[in-house]
C-alpha cells in the first residue's frame, strides 16, 4: 500500500513541472474583464498582445546583448492613421435627408443644397447621438478636402446599423445587409482610392434600420506602409508553460537565455490580493555559452492598455512612489462609467508601470513608432499628450554572465470606479476608502514579491494535484487553462451596505453584468475554494428581489450591461432557469459550509422562487433556458430536472434550518417529480430531450446536482443509463449539447461527465475536450462553445463558465471530505 502511495505521488509531483504547455490563447495579465492582457499565437513573439475581446493592447520585451536586439514579447502593432476622422475620433459636420433623394445622390457633383447641415453620428439612442434618427432610413453626404492623395491603404471605417451602401466620389466601396455593433475597418479597393482628388472629395452613405437600435458613423483611415525592423532578431522561444496563477515562457537571445513569467495573484483566500490590480512580468537573464555579455533589458507598455478606440487621446506622464519608478497614462476625456456594452475595453482610470528604483533602471515616454529610442541617452519621461504611446522601461544589466540577473516589472490598472450598482458608483474591492491608493498598492505588491511569489507556487499545486487527484492527466490541464479566465471574468468590490459583490461579465454573449445562468455553471471553482465568492455572485440578485426593484415571483436573469448594474437589461425573462439556479447555489453553499444561515438571511425570496417551480418547473412552457443560443424550447426535461433538484435543495435547507414540516414536503414534491419525469422523459435506453420526442437526446447536466447534494431524488440508474447514452454520440472533439446540433458546451460535457462512476467513462468524456483545447483553430481565450465536428469555436470566449470545470473537484472533495 505503501509503495503504490509513493508512486502516486511521484507521479503528481513529475506532472507539476509540466502542468500545461499548449493553449487557445496565453493568459498573462488577469485580473478583470477591463484589465485582461493575452498571447493569441503559441510564439510569445509572433503577434501583438491582445484584450481578451481581440483589440490590440501591446506589450513588448526586447533583449539587447552585445549591442543586438532581440525581440522576445509581442510584435509590431498595426497602427492607422485618421484621414477623414469618424465621430469616435471628433464630432463632424455633414449633410443629410431622410426622405429618398434624386438618382445619383452619391456623386460628387450632386446637388444637395436641399438637404440639412448637421453633426454626426446619427443614432436612435439620445445619448450617442449627435442628430437623433429615428426614421427608417438616412442619407449622409460628406464633403473633404485632401491636401495629398499618397496613401499607402486606404480602409472605410464604419459603424452602422442597419443595412447600409457605401459610395466614395461616386463609386460604391462597400454594401452589406447586416449590422455591426462597433467601428470597424474595410479595405478600400486601390482602383477607387486612385479616384481621390487633391481638393474636394464625397463620402455618401444610405442606411436602412431595419429593426431594433439606429447607428451611423463613417470615417476614413490609412495603414501606413510598414517600416522594417530589420535591426530586431527574434528570439528563439524554447519553452512555454501555463499555471494556474503565472505563464512562464524561455527565450534564448544569442549567448543570453532569458526566463520570463507573467504572474497574476489570483489567490481566492486572500480577497485583498485577488483584488489588487497588479500583476508582475519578472525576468531572469544568464549566459547559456559560458561567455560574459553585455545586456540591456526593454519592456514596454502601450496606451492602448487604457482606450477603447485607437484614436481616443491619452496624455502620459512619470510619478515617484518610496522607491518605486512609475509610469501613468489614461485617456484625457476620462469618460468614467460612461459606456457599456460587450466588445468594449475602459477608456477610463490609469495605466501603471512601475519598477525598483535603481540605478540602472531608466523609464522613459515615446510615440509606438519610436520606442527603441528608450535604449538612448535622450529618451524622456517627460508629460506627452497624444495618441498611441508607449510607457518604456529600460534595465541596464551590465555584464550577464552564467549567474543569474533577475528583474521585475510592475503592471497595473486604476479604474478609479468600477462598477455602477443601483446608480451607485462602486469603486474596487481594495479600495476601502481614500487613504487607499493605486500608489500604495504598488508598494506592497513590490514589497511583498517574494511572498506572493511563494504563496502563487502553492496556489498552482493546489489546483493541478486537486484536478489531477479528481480526473487524471487531460481534465488538470483543462482545469489549469480555466482558473485565471474564471476568475478575471469578474469584479470584487462591496456594495453601499457593504456585502460582497463579485460580479461577471457576460463575455462575448451579450455583455450582461452578474448573470444568474452564468453564475450557475461557474460556481463550482469558487464553491470549492471560497464560498464567499459565490455569495458575491448571488447577493446582487437577492438584493434585487429583496428591494422591490424586481418585482416578479422569479429570479431575475441579470442586473443590467457591464459596467453598469441598474436592473435587468436582458430582453427576455428564463423564469424556471433563474430560479432553479438560485435555489440549487444556495443550497450548494449550505452543503458547502455545513449550515443555512446564508439561506435563512433570504429564506422569503427563496421560498417565493420555490413555491414558482412548484407551479411551473416540472414541465415548462416553451421559453428559454441558459442555453438560449439553441432557443426557445417547451417541455425541456433538462430544465425540468433543474427545478426538481432546486425544490429538493430548498428542501434540504428547510431541513438545515429546523423546518421539518417543510423540508417533508418540498423532499416529498421533488421525489414524486423525478419518478414522474422518468415515466415522461423515459425513451428505452435513454432520456429524451422534450418530454414529447422520444426520438430526441440531450445532456442531462442538471443531474449533478442531485449527486454532488446528495439529495437521492433520482435512481443511480438514471445517471448511468444517460452516461452510456452519451459515450455512443461523441464526436472528435466532444459530446454534442443535444441532438438537434453538434456543437457542444463543453463546461455542460464536464458536468456530465461527473454522473459517470468510472474514471474510464469520465476521461472518455474529458479527453475530445482536451483535444479541442490543444488543436482548435479557433486562437481566442478558451471557447465554452464549439463545434465538435472540427474543433472551431462556434461563439463565445473568455468566459468565467469554464470555473463549471471544476465540478469533478468539488464532487470528488465532497466525497474524500463529507462522507
Amino acid at each position: 500500500m505503501r509503495i503504490v502511495s509513493a508512486c502516486i505521488c511521484l507521479v503528481i509531483s513529475v506532472n507539476l513541472f509540466a502542468q500545461v504547455t499548449k493553449a487557445p490563447a496565453y493568459p498573462l495579465i488577469t485580473h478583470d474583464p477591463y484589465f485582461s492582457v493575452w498571447s493569441f499565437t503559441d510564439e510569445l513573439n509572433a503577434s501583438p498582445t491582445k484584450h481578451w475581446t481581440g483589440a490590440d493592447q501591446s506589450l513588448q520585451g526586447i533583449l539587447k546583448v552585445d549591442g543586438k536586439f532581440y525581440r522576445f514579447l509581442g510584435n509590431t502593432e498595426k497602427i492607422v492613421k485618421t484621414i477623414l476622422p469618424a465621430a469616435d475620433e471628433r464630432p463632424y459636420t455633414c449633410k443629410y435627408t431622410e426622405t429618398t433623394p434624386e438618382d445619383g445622390w452619391m456623386n460628387k457633383n450632386f446637388n444637395d443644397a436641399s438637404w440639412k447641415i448637421t453633426e454626426a453620428p446619427f443614432s436612435d439612442d439620445r445619448n450617442r447621438a449627435k442628430t437623433l434618427w429615428l426614421s427608417k432610413n438616412i442619407w449622409m453626404r460628406r464633403s473633404f478636402e485632401l491636401k495629398n492623395t499618397d496613401i499607402n491603404r486606404l480602409f472605410l471605417q464604419l459603424h452602422h446599423d442597419d443595412n447600409v451602401e457605401v459610395y466614395l466620389n461616386g463609386e460604391l466601396i462597400y454594401t452589406c445587409t447586416c449590422w455591426n455593433g462597433k467601428p470597424q475597418m474595410f479595405p478600400v479597393a486601390d482602383a477607387v482610392k486612385k479616384k481621390l482628388n487633391i481638393g474636394e472629395n464625397v463620402l455618401a452613405i444610405h442606411c436602412a434600420n431595419t429593426a431594433g437600435g439606429a447607428f451611423l458613423d463613417a470615417g476614413l483611415m490609412e495603414e501606413p506602409a510598414e517600416q522594417s525592423d530589420a535591426n530586431i532578431l527574434k528570439a528563439e522561444q524554447s519553452s512555454v508553460e501555463v499555471k494556474a496563477t503565472q505563464t512562464l515562457y524561455g527565450f534564448h537571445c544569442g549567448g543570453v537565455d532569458l526566463a520570463l513569467t507573467f504572474t497574476s495573484p489570483l489567490i481566492m483566500k486572500d480577497l485583498d490580493l485577488l483584488s489588487r490590480p497588479v500583476s508582475y512580468i519578472s525576468f531572469k537573464v544568464s549566459a547559456n555559452d559560458g561567455r560574459t555579455h553585455s545586456t540591456q533589458l526593454y519592456f514596454g507598455a502601450a496606451t492602448s492598455l487604457a482606450v477603447n478606440m485607437g484614436s481616443q487621446e491619452v496624455t502620459a506622464g512619470k510619478d515617484n512612489e518610496n522607491g518605486l519608478l512609475i509610469l501613468k497614462a489614461g485617456t484625457t476625456e476620462q469618460p468614467v462609467l460612461q459606456k457599456k456594452g460587450d466588445d468594449l475595453r475602459i477608456d477610463w482610470g490609469y495605466m501603471y508601470v512601475a519598477a525598483p528604483a535603481a540605478a540602472d533602471v531608466k523609464q522613459s515616454i515615446s510615440t509606438a513608432d519610436d520606442f527603441l529610442q528608450a535604449f538612448t541617452p535622450q529618451a524622456s519621461a517627460m508629460n506627452l499628450t497624444g495618441k498611441h504611446l508607449v510607457l518604456n522601461t529600460v534595465f541596464d544589466l551590465g555584464v550577464v554572465s552564467a549567474s543569474p540577473k533577475e528583474k521585475m516589472i510592475l503592471l497595473g490598472y486604476d479604474d478609479l470606479y468600477a462598477v455602477q450598482y443601483f446608480n451607485t458608483n462602486l469603486s474596487a474591492w481594495w479600495k476601502k476608502n481614500d487613504t487607499y491608493t493605486i500608489g500604495k498598492e504598488l508598494i506592497k505588491a513590490a514589497a511583498g514579491y517574494d511572498k506572493i511569489m511563494q504563496q502563487c507556487d502553492s496556489v498552482n499545486r493546489l489546483i493541478y494535484t486537486d484536478a489531477l487527484r479528481a480526473g487524471g492527466e487531460a481534465y488538470a490541464k483543462l482545469c489549469v487553462l480555466a482558473y485565471r479566465q474564471s476568475i478575471a471574468a469578474h469584479k470584487l468590490l462591496k456594495s453601499p451596505t457593504g456585502e460582497i459583490l463579485f460580479l461577471s461579465k457576460e463575455n462575448f454573449s451579450n455583455g450582461s453584468i452578474n448573470t444568474v445562468d452564468v453564475t450557475y455553471p461557474s460556481a463550482p471553482l469558487f464553491l470549492v475554494y471560497n464560498p464567499e465568492l459565490l455569495k458575491g455572485m448571488l447577493n446582487g440578485i437577492f438584493y434585487y428581489s429583496e428591494s422591490g426593484k424586481w418585482t416578479k415571483p422569479f429570479a431575475a436573469h441579470d442586473l443590467g450591461t457591464y459596467p453598469k448594474a441598474n436592473g435587468q437589461t436582458y430582453g427576455e425573462d428564463m423564469p424556471v432557469e433563474e430560479c432553479g439556479n438560485m435555489l440549487i447555489l444556495t443550497a450548494a453553499i449550505g452543503k458547502a459550509e455545513r449550515n443555512a444561515l446564508y439561506a435563512e438571511k433570504h429564506w422569503q425570496t427563496l421560498t417565493t422562487w420555490a413555491e414558482y417551480l412548484q407551479k411551473e418547473g416540472f414541465d415548462p412552457s416553451n421559453q428559454l433556458c441558459t442555453d438560449d443560443f439553441a432557443g426557445h424550447l417547451a417541455r425541456n426535461a433538462n430544465l425540468s430536472v433543474k427545478a426538481i433538484v432546486g425544490l429538493g435543495g430548498y428542501a434540504m435547507l428547510a431541513d438545515m434550518l429546523g423546518k421539518k414540516d417543510i423540508s417533508e414536503k418540498y423532499k416529498t414534491l421533488a421525489k414524486n417529480m423525478a419518478m414522474r419525469w422518468m415515466e415522461y422523459a423515459g425513451a428505452g435506453d435513454h432520456y429524451a430531450l422534450t418530454f414529447d420526442n422520444r426520438n430526441s437526446w440531450s445532456q442531462k447536466y442538471n443531474l449533478v446536482w442531485d449527486k454532488i447534494l446528495e439529495l437521492q431524488l433520482f435512481p443511480e440508474s438514471v445517471y448511468q443509463k444517460e452516461v452510456a447514452w452519451y459515450l455512443t454520440k461523441q464526436n472528435d472533439f466532444g459530446l454534442p449539447l443535444d441532438s438537434r446540433k453538434t456543437y457542444t458546451k463543453s463546461d455542460w460535457i464536464m458536468w456530465t461527465a461527473t454522473l459517470a462512476n468510472s474514471r474510464n467513462d469520465f476521461e472518455a468524456f474529458v479527453k475530445p475536450i482536451e483535444k479541442f483545447a490543444q488543436q482548435t483553430p479557433s486562437r481566442v481565450p478558451l471557447s465554452d462553445w464549439h463545434e465538435t465536428t472540427n474543433g472551431k469555436q462556434v461563439g463565445f470566449q473568455a468566459r468565467s463558465v469554464v470555473g463549471g470545470y471544476f465540478i469533478k473537484v468539488l464532487a470528488d472533495k465532497r466525497k474524500r471530505y463529507f462522507d
